[in-house]
């Protein structure tokens, strides 16, 4: 599989963004919740698949995977579990967001491109929230109890992320067929 140049620049340029949000912590926000913590750590993945596709998704998610291990790793409810517990509840469901979302967008795109922008947003949101709640109750680490306290978390990373998304692609693509910028 080949790769062009735009989508490893896209994806380098996506990456630095997210490793900006996960190094100053601007990609966390505390919340009153069980979780404290709500995050728009998976927007730029989300960006990536909709603008280059699945694999520089892929590749942006890897950050906040990353960034997610190493942050939650040492939460109370991984002691005592086997070493690899934290990087299938953490690391892996991550690389499946831009994928999603890169997905969700080229099967909708036909039918309007804002609202495609925004349900890949929203089911890339989805895809991480699902499949870290999911596998974290699969596991015995998590009661699952814990989907129905998460709702109006994940509904708030949802509507951000569609926000999100619709607004810096929309603005990438105008960039890109010359109708924006400066009348300088």
């Amino acid at each position: 599989m080949q790769i062009s140049t735009r989508s490893i620049v896209v994806a380098g340029v996506l990456i630095a963004v997210a490793a900006v949000l996960a190094l100053t912590g601007l990609g966390y926000f505390p919340v009153p919740n069980v979780t404290s913590e709500a995050t728009i750590m998976h927007v730029p993945a989300i960006i990536g698949g909709v603008l280059e596709g699945p694999v520089v998704g892929l590749i942006v998610g890897l950050v906040f995977g990353l960034n997610a291990l190493t942050r939650f790793a040492g939460l109370p409810i991984f002691a005592g579990q086997p070493a690899w517990m934290p990087f299938v509840v953490l690391f892996l469901p991550r690389l499946f967001i831009g994928v999603v979302a890169a997905y969700v967008y080229q099967a909708l795109k036909q039918s309007g491109e804002i609202v495609a922008l925004a349900v890949a947003g929203v089911a890339g949101t989805l895809t991480n929230t699902i499949l870290v709640l999911g596998l974290a109750i699969i596991l015995g680490l998590l009661p699952a109890e814990i989907f129905v306290t998460a709702i109006p978390q994940a509904t708030f990373e949802s509507i951000i992320a569609a926000v999100l998304t619709v607004a810096v692609v929309a603005a990438w693509k105008r960039i890109e067929t010359g109708r924006g910028g400066s009348s300088v």
